[in-house]
C-alpha cells in the first residue's frame, strides 16, 4: 500500500526550505568518539543482566513480602501486560512477537493470562491498588473488543484501580477505527500511544510499515473527541532510507498534528539478534553524524514548536504530566520508558513481560511455548531474574537521577543509602573528566550536572556509574547512544 501525503512530493534530494541547523549541534568528532553501543537504562542493573538462577521461587518470595508490607501501607502497583500478536511483520523491530492473522490464538493466550493473574494473587493478594496500567506488545489492538473485554475483567477482578489511575495502551494506526476507539475509552483507557515511526514512503516501503498520514490524522481527530488525556506518538530515528530533509519532512507533519507526547527512539540495528531486521540492507541506513544530525534538528524543531525536552528520547507539551514532573523534579523511568509514576512495584503479566518487586527484578518465559508450559504445570513462568545488592540499589538511584532529572545531589544519594559520595565513586568521577573536558557534564564539589549538550549522550554519562560495564566492556550488543 502506498501512502499518499504530501511528504511525496519533494524528491529526497530537495527540500521546500531549508532544514534550519541546530542550536546545539553535535560534533562529528564526538559523536565518532562517544556514539558507540550502550543501555537504554529503563532499569539498572539492565535486563541482559538477569540470571537463571533467579527462578519462581525468588519472585514468589518477593511478592509475598510486598504483601506484608501491604498490610503497612505499600504503595499502588503498576501493572504491564504484554500482547505478543502482530497481524504483519515490522523489519526494525526488536519486541517479542509472534506474526498472525488468526486472531482465535488470542484466546488461548487469555485463558494461560488467567491463570498467571490466579498465580500472582494467589501470593501477592487479591484487591491490591493499581495507579497506572500499561498494554504493550506486539499489537496490543490485535485483540478484538470481546478479547479485550476479557482481558480488562480479568484485571479488574484481581486489582482494584485507583479512580485516577492511568490506563494507556499501544496503538497499532493499521488496526484501529473511530469505533474501536470509543470502546478503548469505554473500558477505561485514557492514553494512547500510536506507533508512527516515519511519514515518509519510501522509509516504510523499507521497514514495511505503511500507513497514511491521513489515517493517523483522523485516530487522533476522534481520540481527542473522546477525551483521552494524551496522545502519545512513537517515531524511530537512524532508519533505512531515512535522511535529515525526508525525516524534517516526517516533523512537518507531527508538529501539525501535534501529539501530547513524543517518544523519539534510536534504531537499533541488531539482525544477528533480531531475525527480522536482516531484511535491511545496512547500505540504506543513515550513518551515525546523520543519525546525530536528526536527533539535533528534531530536539531544535519540537523546541521551538514548544515541545519540552523530557530526555534522551521524550518530548511532551508543557500542560503534559510528563513535562509537569519534569520541572518540578519528580520524573521517574521504569521499563516503559519516563513515567510521571513513582518507584512503584510493576507487575509484569504475559510471555516476555518483566516486573520489579521490591528489590528484585524478574522476567517472564520469552517463548510462548514455554510460557504456556510453566502455567499448565502451575507454576509462575519466571525464566530469569535479579536480587538487587546494596550497591545495585545505590549506583540505580545515581543513574536514575542522570537519566531523570540530570543532576546528582551527593549529599542526599549518600545520605539515603549510608556512605560518603565522593568517596565511594572516586574513580568514577575521575573518569568523568573528559565529559567534563567535552562540556557534557558540569562537575562541582556537592553535584554532577548533565549540561544541554550532555543530554545528548545522557546515557554515556550514566554509562560511568555501571558497575557491569565496567567489568565487561561489552557494549556491542546494545543499541547506539545517537
Amino acid at each position: 500500500m502506498q501512502v499518499q501525503t504530501h511528504s511525496q512530493a519533494p524528491s529526497q534530494g530537495a527540500l521546500s526550505a531549508p532544514v534550519r541547523p541546530p542550536t546545539a549541534p553535535v560534533a562529528p568528532a564526538l559523536v565518532k568518539r562517544l556514539g558507540g553501543g550502550g543501555p537504554r537504562y529503563t532499569s539498572y542493573p539492565t535486563a541482559d543482566r538477569f540470571v537463571e538462577a533467579f527462578d519462581d521461587t525468588d519472585y514468589i518470595h518477593a511478592l509475598r513480602q510486598r504483601r506484608t508490607i501491604g498490610a503497612q501501607g505499600a504503595s499502588a502497583l503498576s501493572v504491564y501486560v504484554h500482547i505478543p500478536f502482530c497481524e504483519s511483520l515490522c523489519y526494525y523491530c526488536a519486541c517479542n512477537k509472534v506474526v498472525t492473522r488468526h486472531h482465535e490464538r488470542a484466546d488461548r493466550y487469555l485463558d494461560h493470562l488467567a491463570k498467571e493473574i490466579e498465580l500472582q494473587t494467589a501470593h501477592l493478594g487479591r484487591q491490591q491498588a493499581v495507579s497506572q496500567l500499561h498494554l504493550g506488545g506486539g499489537s496490543p489492538t490485535f485483540l478484538d473488543d470481546a478479547q479485550l473485554d476479557r482481558l480488562m475483567a480479568l484485571l479488574q477482578e484481581a486489582f482494584v484501580f485507583l479512580p485516577e489511575a492511568e490506563r494507556s495502551i499501544e496503538v497499532d494506526p493499521r488496526t484501529v477505527d473511530g469505533d474501536r476507539l470509543r470502546h478503548l475509552a469505554w473500558l477505561g483507557f485514557n492514553r494512547l500511544s500510536l506507533g508512527v515511526q516515519d511519514f515518509d514512503a519510501r522509509v516504510q516501503q523499507a521497514i514495511h510499515r505503511a500507513q497514511p498520514v491521513a489515517m493517523v490524522e483522523k485516530l487522533m481527530t476522534e481520540a481527542r473527541a473522546l477525551g483521552f488525556a494524551s496522545i502519545n506518538m512513537d517515531l524511530i530515528h537512524g532508519l533505512p532510507c531515512q535522511t535529515l530533509m525526508s525525516f524534517d519532512r516526517t516533523l512537518d507533519e507531527v508538529c501539525r498534528l501535534r501529539p501530547d507526547r513524543i517518544a523519539l527512539y534510536a534504531y537499533a540495528h541488531l539482525p544477528e539478534r533480531f531475525k527480522a531486521q536482516r531484511r535491511i540492507s545496512t547500505e540504506e541506513l543513515p550513518t551515525p553524524q546523520a543519525r546525530a544530525q536528526m536527533l539535533a534538528h528534531a530536539i531544535d524543531r519540537l523546541g521551538a514548536e514548544g515541545y519540552v525536552y523530557i530526555g534522551m528520547d521524550h518530548f511532551a507539551l508543557p500542560d503534559d504530566a510528563l513535562a509537569v514532573a519534569k520541572r518540578q523534579g519528580l520524573l521517574h523511568r521504569n521499563f516503559q520508558g519516563y513515567s510521571t509514576q513513582p518507584d512503584c512495584d510493576v507487575i509484569g503479566l504475559g510471555v516476555s513481560a518483566i516486573g520489579h518487586v521490591g528489590a528484585t527484578y524478574s522476567q517472564n518465559a520469552k517463548v510462548l511455548d514455554d510460557y504456556y508450559d510453566h502455567l499448565d504445570q502451575g507454576r509462575l513462568p519466571i525464566e530469569r531474574g535479579l536480587a538487587l545488592t546494596r550497591d545495585d540499589l545505590l549506583r540505580r538511584a545515581v543513574i536514575m537521577a542522570i537519566m531523570c532529572q540530570g543532576k546528582v545531589d551527593f549529599e542526599a544519594i549518600g545520605q539515603a543509602h549510608l556512605v560518603n559520595f565522593v568517596d565511594r565513586f572516586a574513580p568514577e568521577l575521575a573518569a568523568l573528566g573528559p565529559l567534563v573536558a567535552q562540556g557534557l557534564v558540569k562537575l562541582r564539589d556537592h553535584e554532577l550536572e548533565v549540561t544541554e549538550a550532555g543530554w545528548f549522550f545522557v546515557r554515556a554519562i550514566a554509562m560511568v556509574f555501571d558497575r557491569y560495564l565496567q567489568a565487561d566492556h561489552r557494549r556491542g550488543r546494545y543499541s547506539q547512544l545517537v
